[in-house]
């Protein structure tokens, strides 16, 4: 059996191919910049369910939200070894799962946006150009954490509408200013914290403010990242991740504003992804 994991930072999918019938499920998600290995491994002990036969799953290939380097696949394949002792652990980033996903073995363009941005140029194989996102404290244009920062920053300027400071009252529990910024600066996944407004601003999408948000999200993406791709606009538009699924029609409007056909939107790559290595297999 081959089980394969699509993670950010907030959610993990999973697919377990080779069983009698197809078996998903969800966890938390798992970024190694944020968690470590030992906090992995306890939390896919608690998660993974019993119908998931560990000591007979002999490969899992994982593809996660910052794994950017040896060390950072490490902490992530450390723990899936400690929970499927017997398998093969393959550990790359989200983005070759997007680009597979998306483009098969087509060249193109392929970006995520979810809670955090990624995005790369696809020869077929490989990640071949990559224009870095630079994570939710110096980038991330376009994700869950940059529209959850406007979001955020207007409700303590008081600019945002009544009806949604509300429900950002209620749905987060924001005290004053100062119990803000512990949560920010203080308290554990911050950008998890930043992300979850964006599910608001879907939510009450029908004002202007948050119409407003969401165009001026996908516009930094454009300018700061899509635009110092080489010949950008020779490529579709492919993308997957809640943020670009739940606001399909304004990123393929801030698309076409920037001279990009549309290709595919789609919330995430795990089917999508099952049927590539399938394929793989099947060679």
């Amino acid at each position: 059996m081959v089980l394969l994991a699509d993670s950010g930072s907030t959610t993990c999918s999973w697919h377990l191919l080779g069983a009698a019938a197809p078996l998903r499920f969800t966890t938390e998600g798992y970024n190694p910049y944020f968690v470590g290995t030992e906090a992995i491994a306890a939390s896919l002990a608690r998660a993974v369910p019993a119908a998931v036969p560990r000591a007979a799953v002999r490969a899992v290939h994982f593809y996660g939200a910052g794994v950017l380097s040896p060390t950072k696949a490490e902490v992530v394949a450390g723990a899936l070894r400690q929970v499927f002792p017997r398998a093969q652990v393959h550990v790359a980033e989200d983005l070759l799962a997007a680009a597979r996903a998306l483009l098969g073995h087509a060249p193109g363009f392929a970006a995520i946006l979810g809670t955090g941005t990624n995005s790369c140029l696809f020869d077929g194989e490989k990640i071949t150009h990559v224009v870095e996102s630079l994570g939710y404290s110096l980038g991330d244009e376009g994700a869950g954490t940059y529209l959850g920062r406007l979001l955020l920053r207007d409700y303590l300027r008081g600019r945002v509408p009544a009806g949604l400071a509300a429900a950002m009252q209620a749905s987060h529990g924001l005290g004053d200013l100062s119990e803000v910024l512990d949560r920010l600066y203080s308290q554990p996944l911050p950008n998890r914290f930043l992300a979850s407004f964006a599910r608001l601003a879907r939510e009450h999408y029908h004002e202007p403010y948050c119409q407003a948000a969401v165009a001026q999200t996908f516009e930094a993406f454009f300018l700061q990242i899509v635009t110092h791709y080489p010949d950008y606009q020779r490529y579709a538009f492919n993308c997957v991740g809640s943020v670009g699924y739940h606001f399909r029609d304004a990123l393929a409007a801030a698309a076409a504003r920037h001279g990009m056909a549309v290709g595919r939107i789609i919330q995430g790559p795990i089917d999508a992804l099952a049927a590539y290595h399938r394929a793989a297999a099947a060679r």
